[in-house]
């Protein structure tokens, strides 16, 4: 994905990426030297801590106990966070953010899924615009009379486009529209982001389409779906059943009475 690469952990070598860890209970404790004698940095609670380490910025990787080295990175390149910002990450690299953090999470178990690419997108760049608020004091835009518009044009866009599917920075761009302002005008006109929206339409699809018979693996790419897992993962967390077994109740029901 856009934003984003992909390293094997080889210790505190120097990454030509911005290297964002969030730290677990036995965390590690890898912020730049200097920054340990700095004024306001303490002691942080694990539970809700992730370091932010600027490209070519050395750190220790020191673990905080004896138990080792676990944490969770996330590595971004310049199209997330430009280097301008470098300076004011090495002057407070620890990030006592819960918010951040969760979002973080959720990037991560979106990224489970490599076919879930609109999902992840979206997760990315509300982890950006947070970090952006932190290092660039730019705050998020409020979604105001706009909002309803917005919001139908993407929700147009998005119909036009169960098949084939659409990016989040293809559609902000064809709306004029920052990513997670747009987001935010959808979820608050319709009550749910605009990756739920689209997979719900179609899980809608595929209902239709299994109900009339044709099989999972040729619904799931009719319906712009990776695969037949791909369906099922999403159909059984839509509809509370396998797409194989919901085609089976059209069988059933037509079946004659004893």
């Amino acid at each position: 994905m856009d934003g984003m690469r992909g390293w094997a952990h080889g210790g505190c070598m120097h990454r030509p990426v911005w290297s964002c860890p969030s730290l677990r209970p036995d965390a590690p404790d890898p912020v730049p030297d200097h920054s340990r004698a700095s004024p306001g940095h303490g002691p942080a609670d694990p539970a809700g801590t992730g370091i932010l380490l600027p490209p070519g910025v050395p750190h220790d990787g020191r673990t905080v106990t004896a138990s080792g080295l676990r944490k969770r990175n996330l590595y971004l390149d310049d199209s997330v966070l430009p280097q301008r910002l470098t300076g004011r990450a090495v002057q407070s690299p620890v990030i006592n953010d819960g918010l951040l953090r969760h979002r973080i999470h959720q990037l991560h178990a979106a990224l489970v899924h490599a076919e879930d690419g609109f999902e992840a997108e979206s997760r990315l760049s509300f982890i950006r615009e947070r970090l952006h608020s932190r290092l660039d004091a730019l705050q998020p835009r409020t979604p105001g009379r706009e909002a309803n518009r917005l919001a139908a044009e993407l929700r147009e866009l998005l119909d036009s486009r169960i098949h084939a599917g659409i990016s989040l920075r293809e559609a902000a761009a064809i709306l004029h529209a920052h990513p997670t302002h747009l987001i935010r005008c959808f979820k608050q006109t319709h009550g749910l982001p605009p990756h739920a929206y689209l997979t719900g339409k179609r899980i809608d699809q595929a209902r239709r389409l299994l109900l009339s018979g044709h099989r999972p693996a040729d619904v799931a790419t009719t319906v712009g779906l990776h695969d037949q897992a791909h369906l099922s993962r999403h159909f059984t967390r839509h509809v509370g059943t396998t797409p194989a077994r919901y085609k089976g109740t059209r069988s059933g029901s037509a079946a004659p009475r004893s």
